[in-house]
């Protein structure tokens, strides 16, 4: 069982990792494995709704971490994403890899447990949670809860390891994350999965 941990700060090391370090560190306690990916700070395209993944897979665009985001996510039995607060809401570049992650992509990724955790100063961070939290319920993917909602606070990452309670709420995620795969992988040969009907589309503009 492995965990995909998505960390869309521009800093490696910086508050969102404290944070996404927490729930990978009780994960691992749970023996779920876990792989922390850093989108890092170069540029990272929109998506151009050219169609080209839903006949391929992938993203067309090969020069940045979207398809190798995508195929970890195939692989993964569950997803955190992590994301400083700008403006109350997520980082631009991490916005941009979801919506080519997710876009035509994202049939692979449904009953996965899936979670968003934010790391900011001080306000926006539940807007930020609204925005991320979209991309799991609009592709079937679980939404994994703590305690309180999943944020923590501080301007660094030592001020983010003074947020006692932050903490607990990202290792109290981690738990019920670990709890949920399992639960999840131990009903799968006796409970089947919800029959899918065929996608239903409705236009408002005829």
């Amino acid at each position: 069982m492995n965990v995909l941990l998505i960390n869309g700060s521009p800093h490696k090391n910086g508050c969102t990792y404290t944070a996404l370090n927490e729930v990978a560190g009780q994960l691992n306690k749970q023996g779920i494995e876990t792989h922390i990916l850093h989108i890092g700070s170069k540029p990272i395209r929109g998506c151009i709704a050219c169609g080209k993944c839903v006949q391929t897979g992938a993203c067309i665009f090969d020069d940045d971490p979207v398809n190798e985001c995508v195929e970890r996510l195939k692989q993964a039995d569950g997803l955190v994403v992590g994301s400083p607060v700008y403006y109350a809401s997520p980082s631009g570049a991490l916005i941009s890899l979801l919506d080519r992650v997710f876009y035509g992509k994202a049939a692979p990724y449904a009953f996965k447990p899936a979670a968003a955790v934010v790391s900011c100063r001080r306000g926006g961070a539940t807007a930020s949670l609204d925005v991320l939290n979209k991309y799991f319920t609009i592709s079937q993917m679980p939404v994994v809860s703590s305690q309180y909602w999943n944020m923590v606070h501080g301007n660094t990452p030592d001020e983010v390891r003074q947020d006692a309670e932050g903490l607990q709420i990202m290792r109290t995620l981690g738990n019920n994350m670990a709890w949920m795969i399992k639960s999840l992988a131990a009903a799968r040969n006796t409970v089947p999965l919800p029959e899918q009907e065929a996608h239903v589309w409705t236009n408002f503009i005829r």
